[in-house]
């Protein structure tokens, strides 16, 4: 008997064939399946890299004309969104105001669904006016399928406001689409194991996207040096440890001047890198790193290969 055919056209609800009779596997053969589809996620995120990287320079230029970033999404794309802006101000130690994450139905729908929340676009529209969005803003919407509603208003409200727009999706893009906006990434990571279950390789697929826009938006505005994250701030023991072993690695200190260092800088790891290779006070060293853009680059070269 053949498998009838998937009624929808959107890519992230056809049926997986691969996956048609999962239903009666052993275990362990669940576990294979699913790891099979799995690694086909990486190769179709590489095959927007082009579009991937234009977006980090968008948010890079935003973000250095004194702009945000947005994500927007519904259900599982918008709670990706929300933890990939909350993971910044640890990280990097930057404003929460500069990335932020919105998702239909509010913070509660980060902890129960709430799918009817996604189809009000007036809502998606409602959020931009909310945040204040102008031309010095990039908002990027995320849903799976391409079709959710109050991503769609989200974002048109935006453009209307001036902010540049994008779209991060998992199925074919329409012509329109790709004509509205000002980047669009389209990893087509095919069916998924269970039709529609959007959580599985498209979430993955927009968990890696939105890893390398964020990190790589980071890096290119001098929050690292090296590999290393050396603009967090100090605010838990792990950090305290981690922001010693970074000193102790980047200018030959012991343990005990770490420690110094980062008391004197007041716990900003970049601040004390600077202090202790140009013998300057905490002061000077964050006029000097202001000046040079936050590059620790620039002021002391580039940090040599462990």
């Amino acid at each position: 008997m053949n498998a009838p055919r998937s009624l929808d056209a959107r890519l992230t609800e056809q049926r997986n064939p691969r996956t048609a009779r999962i239903d009666q596997l052993a275990t362990l053969e669940i576990v294979d399946l699913i790891n099979a589809e799995d690694r086909m996620v990486a190769a179709a995120v590489g095959e927007e890299r082009q579009q991937i990287a234009r977006a980090i320079d968008i948010v890079v230029e935003c973000l250095r004309a004194g702009g945000r970033l947005f994500y927007v999404g519904a259900g599982t794309s918008g709670r990706l969104g929300v933890l990939d802006a909350s993971e910044m101000p640890p990280t990097y130690r930057t404003d929460p105001a500069l990335v932020q994450g919105i998702i239909a139905g509010g913070l509660d729908a980060l902890v129960r669904a709430q799918e009817g929340a996604e189809d009000h676009a007036g809502d998606g529209a409602a959020a931009m006016d909310e945040k204040n969005v102008d031309a010095r803003d990039f908002v990027l919407g995320i849903a799976a399928s391409g079709t959710t509603p109050y991503v769609h208003g989200a974002l048109q409200r935006a453009r209307e406001r001036g902010a540049r727009t994008g779209f991060l999706l998992c199925s074919w893009p329409s012509e329109a689409l790709m004509k509205t906006h000002d980047v669009v990434i389209a990893p087509l990571v095919g069916p998924e194991v269970i039709t529609g279950s959007t959580r599985m390789k498209a979430g993955t697929a927009t968990k890696i996207v939105l890893n390398t826009i964020s990190t790589a938006a980071m890096v290119k505005l001098g929050k690292v040096y090296g590999n290393l994250m050396v603009d967090l701030q100090v605010t838990c023991q792990k950090l305290q440890d981690r922001g010693e072993r970074i000193l102790m690695a980047t200018v030959g200190v012991s343990r005990e001047e770490a420690q110094r260092l980062l008391d004197e800088s007041g716990g900003h790891v970049k601040t004390a890198i600077v202090m202790a290779s140009r013998s300057l006070d905490a002061q000077e060293a964050r006029q000097r790193l202001d000046a040079a853009g936050g590059s620790v680059t620039e002021l002391v070269g580039t940090l040599p290969v462990a």
